[in-house]
C-alpha cells in the first residue's frame, strides 16, 4: 500500500478499518499508477471498485489532475446510484468530488455539474453521448482534463452493441483531449480476459502498456468451482412458490427468473403463500424498483424476485440464499448470481435451482456440468457493427455542428469497427439525406431530423431498442410498462393487469400517448412482454445438454425429484442422441437431424444445406428438419464439401426492426450485419466434421 497516496492509505486503515488490501487490490496498484490499460478480474464482491479507484485517486492527487479527470461507466443507472455514495466518500478523502450524470439526474443537478466540475463522473455510455451532442455542454472545455475511464461490468458491455458504442464514444473523447485515455475494465470471471482487454483498448490495441490482473482467479478451464449448489425439479411455478415459502424461513432470499412475466407471476404466487415478496425488473418504474430494493435491503424474512437486473452487483444487503427458477443462458451469468451469496464471514456461496420442465432441467444440469469443469463463455463482441458506425457518423455531426469531409474519418483514431464500409455508409447517409454536404462540410440532414430528431435527438444516443410498451399509471404514480397486446386482446369483464406483483383494473387507455391508467384490483391480473431479437442456446451449452442426455451428471446435489425426471428425459429422448456423432431420425413422414449445436450453428447449417432442409419449420436449438425423402447416400454426397461452403443465414426484412439505426444503412449492409450475427461458422463446421447416422424411431426402440 505504500505506493498509494499517503492520505488514501490513512483512510483505508483508519476510516475503513482495513488492515490490508485484498490480493486484487494490491496487484492493481502498480499497473494503474503506471497508466497501463488494465482489466481487473475478480468474483462478485471481490473489491474491484476499490482496486480501480484507490490508485486513480492517488494519481489524481500526485499529478494534479483537475476537472472531470475520471469517468466511471456502468451499464445500469441503479448500479451508478448504488456506487455514488461510496465513490463520493473515497474522493472526499482528498478533497475531491464525484457526481452522477445519467437520465434520472435532474436539470438543476446537471447545471451544478457543469458549473462546478467534479473530479469523477459516474455515467452511462448513452449519457456520455448526450453530453457530447448537447448544445448546453462545451464538451471540448468540459472534458479537457480527462485522463482515465473505469468501465464497470466490462464483460456486459463487450457482449453487445452498447460496447461498440462505448468504444466509439471513448475514441471521440480521446480526439477531443488530444491523447489516449487510460482504460480500466472491471469484470467478473470470463473465459478470455486477454481478448477482452484487446477489445477495451480499441484503437490502441497492444500499442499501449497493458495488463490483465486476476490474482484470485485461475485460468478458465482449470478453476475449481465452489459453492453449495442443489438442483431440483418442481414441475410448475405454483410448486416453486410453495417450495420457496416452505424453505429457509427467516432468511433473505434472492430469486432469479428468466423473464419479466415469470417474475410477476411468481411474485403474486409468493404473496398468496404469505411470503413478503418484492419485485425488480426492467419494465417496472425506476421508483418502484428503488422502493422494492430498499425495502428488501432493510428487511430480513423476505424474498425479492428479479430478472438479471439484480445480477450486476447492485447492493441489496446481505443475502442468505439465491434461488434460480429454471436456468440462466450462460455460465458467466450463473457465476454472477452465485456470487451474490457467501459474502459474510462464516457463510458459503449457495444456489438452489428449481426447474419447471424436463427441458429446463436438462439445460440446468448442462450449465452446472460446464461450471463443474471450470468453463466460462468467452466474451465475443457482436460482429460487424455497421449500424453503430452510421449512428456515430450522425452523432459526430451533431457534436461538431459541421465537420469537414476529410476530418470525420480521424475522429475514431482507426478503431477497427470503422473499416472499409464506413465510406459506403457515409455515401448512403448523403444519398438518403440523413446528412447534407455544403462546401466540403457535412451536417445533419432532414431525414435524420425526421427519424431521430425528437426530444433533442435523444433517440440517437441509445443504441438498443425494444418493442413498444405502454406506461401504466396508478393515479399520478408510474408503476411500470406493459406490452400493448394486453390492451387489445378480447376479454370478458374488466381488463386486468399484473404489474409490480399486484393486480390492477384498467380504467382508461390513452392510445395517442401510450399510457394506461389503473386502480388496484383483488386478483386476476395478467403479465406479458413480447421481445424481439435473436435468442437461442449457444453451441457449448447445447452440446453439454446432449452429454447430460447421454448420462453425464453435474457435480452438484440432485434431489430425488430431479434424479427421477432426469431418468425420464433420458429414456424419452434417447433416440435423439448418440455419443459418436449426430442422428438423423425418421418418424413416419418427418425427418429431423439432431445436431445439439445451438440456434446459430443450426441456422448456419440450414442456410448452407438448402438442398436437403425442409423450408417449413426448419430448425431450433437442437434439430433441423430435413426433407422427408432424403436418404443417407444423398446426404453423404451433399454434405461432403459443406464445411468449405458455409453460408450466412438469410435475414427477413422484418427482422431489421430490431436493429436500431438499421434504417440508416443500405438494405444489403443491414441484412449482412444481422446475418453475421445469426451465424456460428465454427459450430456448424464442428457438426459437419462428425458422422451422421440415419435411423428410424422403430429401429432404435422408439415408438
Amino acid at each position: 500500500m505504500d505506493d498509494l497516496h499517503p492520505v488514501v492509505v490513512h483512510h483505508v486503515v483508519n476510516s475503513l478499518g482495513w488492515h490490508d488490501l485484498r490480493p486484487l487490490q494490491r496487484a492493481a496498484i502498480g499497473p494503474l499508477l503506471a497508466g497501463e490499460d488494465t482489466v481487473l478480474v475478480a468474483p462478485t464482491a471481490g473489491g474491484k471498485t476499490e482496486a480501480a479507484v484507490f490508485p486513480l485517486l492517488s494519481r489524481m492527487a500526485n499529478e494534479g489532475w483537475s476537472g472531470p479527470s475520471v469517468l466511471y461507466v456502468c451499464p445500469l443507472r441503479a448500479l451508478l446510484n448504488n456506487l455514488h455514495p461510496r465513490i463520493t466518500s473515497y474522493a472526499g478523502w482528498l478533497g475531491r468530488k464525484a457526481a452522477l450524470w445519467h437520465g434520472d439526474v435532474g436539470a438543476s443537478d446537471r447545471r451544478s455539474v457543469l458549473a462546478d466540475r467534479p473530479d469523477i463522473i459516474l455515467t452511462t455510455p448513452e449519457s456520455l453521448e448526450s453530453m457530447l451532442v448537447s448544445t448546453k455542454v462545451d464538451h471540448k472545455q468540459f472534458f479537457s482534463g480527462l485522463r482515465a475511464v473505469v468501465v464497470d461490468e466490462v464483460h456486459a458491455f463487450a457482449g453487445d452493441d452498447r460496447g461498440w458504442h462505448l468504444l466509439a464514444v471513448l475514441e471521440r473523447l480521446a480526439t477531443l483531449t488530444g491523447s489516449p485515455i487510460q482504460r480500466v475494465g472491471l469484470s467478473a470471471t470470463v473465459g478470455n480476459p486477454e481478448q477482452l482487454l484487446d477489445w477495451l483498448q480499441g484503437a490502441n490495441v497492444k500499442r499501449r502498456p497493458r495488463r490483465v490482473v486476476a490474482p484470485e482467479i485461475a485460468v478458465a478451464g482449470t478453476s475449481v468451482p465452489s459453492g453449495n449448489v442443489e438442483l431440483d425439479f418442481v414441475g410448475s411455478l405454483g410448486n416453486a412458490a410453495k417450495v420457496i415459502a416452505a424453505l429457509h424461513a427467516g432468511e433473505k432470499r434472492l430469486v432469479f427468473c428468466e423473464s419479466r412475466q415469470t417474475v410477476e407471476e411468481l411474485g403474486a404466487l409468493l404473496r398468496d403463500e404469505g411470503v413478503t415478496a418484492f419485485l425488480s425488473h426492467a419494465s417496472l418504474s425506476a421508483e418502484e424498483r428503488r422502493r422494492s430494493e430498499q425495502a428488501f435491503a432493510e428487511a430480513r424474512d423476505c424474498v425479492i424476485v428479479s430478472t438479471s437486473t439484480l445480477e450486476l452487483g447492485i447492493d441489496v444487503g446481505d443475502l442468505d440464499r439465491v434461488i434460480q427458477i429454471d436456468a440462466p443462458s450462460t455460465v458467466a451469468s450463473f457465476l454472477q448470481r452465485l456470487g451474490r451469496t457467501g459474502r459474510r464471514s462464516g457463510t458459503t456461496r449457495n444456489c438452489l435451482f428449481l426447474t419447471l420442465t424436463g427441458e429446463t432441467l436438462i439445460k440446468a444440469a448442462a450449465l452446472l456440468s460446464l461450471w463443474g469443469k471450470g468453463w466460462v463463455e468467452p466474451v465475443v463482441p457482436p460482429p460487424e457493427p455497421r449500424h453503430i458506425v452510421a449512428q456515430q457518423l450522425l452523432a459526430l455531426c451533431l457534436q461538431e455542428n459541421r465537420i469537414g469531409d476529410r476530418e470525420w474519418p480521424k475522429s475514431w483514431n482507426g478503431l477497427p469497427a470503422f473499416g472499409t464500409n464506413t465510406d459506403v455508409i457515409m455515401r448512403h447517409l448523403l444519398d438518403e439525406k440523413f446528412v447534407s454536404e455544403d462546401s466540403g462540410l457535412v451536417f445533419i440532414g432532414p431525414e435524420a431530423e425526421r427519424r431521430f430528431g425528437r426530444r433533442h435527438f435523444m433517440e440517437l444516443t441509445a443504441v438498443f431498442t425494444g418493442p413498444p410498451e405502454f406506461t401504466v399509471f396508478a393515479g399520478r404514480n408510474e408503476v411500470g410498462r406493459i406490452d400493448p397486446t394486453l390492451l387489445v386482446e378480447e376479454v370478458k369483464g374488466d381488463r386486468r393487469l399484473l404489474l409490480a406483483g399486484r393486480s390492477w383494473r384498467v380504467t382508461y387507455i390513452d392510445w395517442r400517448r401510450r399510457r394506461c391508467f389503473v386502480e388496484v384490483a383483488d386478483g386476476g391480473g395478467r403479465a406479458r412482454w413480447l421481445g424481439w431479437g435473436v435468442g437461442g442456446l449457444g453451441f457449448e451449452l447445447a452440446r453439454e445438454m446432449r452429454s447430460v442426455l447421454l448420462g453425464a451428471d453435474p457435480p452438484v446435489s440432485l434431489t430425488g425429484r430431479a434424479i427421477d425426471r432426469l431418468g425420464q428425459e433420458r429414456d424419452e429422448r434417447r433416440h435423439q442422441v448418440h455419443p459418436g456423432g449426430s442422428l438423423a431420425v425418421r418418424d413416419r413422414h418427418d425427418l429431423r437431424w439432431w445436431t445439439f449445436a445451438g440456434y446459430r450453428a443450426n441456422a448456419t447449417l440450414a442456410a448452407t444445406l438448402t438442398e436437403v432442409v425442409d423450408p417449413i419449420q426448419r430448425f431450433d436449438d437442437f434439430a433441423i428438419r430435413l426433407r422427408s425423402d432424403v436418404v443417407s447416400a444423398e446426404w453423404r454426397a451433399l454434405t461432403a464439401d459443406a464445411a468449405e461452403r458455409l453460408c450466412l443465414p438469410e435475414v427477413a426484412p422484418r427482422a431489421l426492426h430490431g436493429l436500431k439505426f438499421g434504417v440508416a444503412l443500405p438494405m444489403r449492409l443491414a441484412q449482412a450485419t444481422l446475418a453475421a450475427r445469426l451465424a456460428d461458422l465454427e459450430g456448424a463446421s464442428a457438426v459437419l466434421a462428425e458422422p451422421t447416422r440415419f435411423s428410424s424411431l422403430n429401429s432404435i426402440g422408439g415408438l
